[in-house]
């Protein structure tokens, strides 16, 4: 999918934005970084675009329609609350491919400044921060730590959890603390924090469900949240290798939203293949795209209705092809 860009609004706004920003920075600055000393009021460089967000998720998010709803929708209700009584957290589901990852770095682009490098952005990854098993106690200090400190120096922090499903259950645990209503948890205000956690877990849960609606002729469109939310939360349930697994966040309901990718179709890969040769600044080419899509495997094997694996490798077969 194409790289996120802060450009999904005309340059005639764009311009009087600017033209705000120079007039009023001396002014904003002193008190930006007055308020920055305290993790309570901080914003820090917290700078949400949602009319940029929206834009690029129509443009380059492939047959997501729940999730685009989704999150804009609990964004927008989230951010635009003066006092929200706890931080949003949303656990993002769906097969290799879909989109969650370019959703989680999307949220970080446009709603921070410097995106992903961001000082209030903070990604994780099991497989470079929590490799090893016999470590689990130490990462568990050490993860709670992380939270509670840069809370501390601005409550306006996005945390983002990638392959939930390959961490040791129980890390996530210490988490739990700063997920909940309370005011104050360890003398921090967490309450405008933002939790993502990304896996693939329910991803074959919510397959199958897309290809039932398939069979019945049922369009994709009208597969609701009601019909996935329960057999993504019993995936994730009985997935004994899930960092949620017999956890209390998900027993006491923590998780303000479980969104669902659903598996993307034939016509899906060729708009993920427009989108990259667009990225790259060139034209649409009718042997290039057929190959791409010719060169994707897809599933069940009678059917062959989904992407194995999504739009994950269109990049690197374009990059074949050309």
């Amino acid at each position: 999918m194409a790289a996120a860009t802060r450009g999904c609004r005309p340059w005639s706004s764009l311009l009087l934005v600017l033209l705000g920003l120079v007039s009023g920075a001396a002014v904003a600055w002193d008190l930006t970084a007055l308020r920055c000393n305290f993790g309570t009021f901080c914003e820090c460089d917290f700078r949400p675009d949602f009319q940029g967000l929206e834009c690029d998720l129509a443009q380059h998010l492939a047959g997501q329609h729940l999730a685009r709803a989704l999150v804009v929708k609990a964004l927008k209700a989230f951010v635009q609350d003066p006092a929200p009584t706890k931080p949003l957290v949303l656990s993002l589901h769906g097969w290799t491919g879909t989109g969650k990852s370019y959703v989680s770095s999307l949220l970080s682009h446009y709603l921070f400044r410097g995106g992903l490098r961001s000082p209030h952005v903070h990604h994780f990854s099991p497989v470079i921060h929590f490799p090893h098993l016999s470590h689990l106690e130490r990462y568990k200090k050490d993860l709670k730590s992380w939270v509670q400190g840069n809370l501390t120096v601005c409550g306006r922090s996005l945390f983002l959890f990638d392959e939930v499903d390959k961490l040791a259950p129980g890390l996530i645990e210490v988490l739990r603390p700063f997920l909940g209503s309370s005011w104050v948890v360890y003398g921090t205000n967490y309450r405008k924090a933002i939790f993502i956690f990304i896996s693939n877990t329910g991803g074959e849960q919510i397959n199958q469900v897309a290809l039932e609606a398939w069979r019945r002729h049922k369009e994709r469109e009208e597969i609701s949240l009601q019909e996935l939310e329960p057999v993504i939360s019993r995936a994730v349930q009985d997935n004994p290798q899930h960092g949620f697994w017999h956890s209390g966040i998900m027993e006491e309901h923590l998780l303000d939203a479980l969104v669902p990718f659903l598996p993307l179709q034939r016509h899906h890969v060729r708009h993920c293949v427009l989108n990259e040769l667009a990225q790259l600044g060139l034209e649409p080419r009718d042997e290039v795209i057929q190959a791409v899509l010719d060169s994707t495997t897809y599933f069940p094997e009678d059917e062959q209705l989904f992407s194995s694996n999504g739009c994950k490798t269109v990049a690197s077969r374009i990059a074949f092809f050309l």
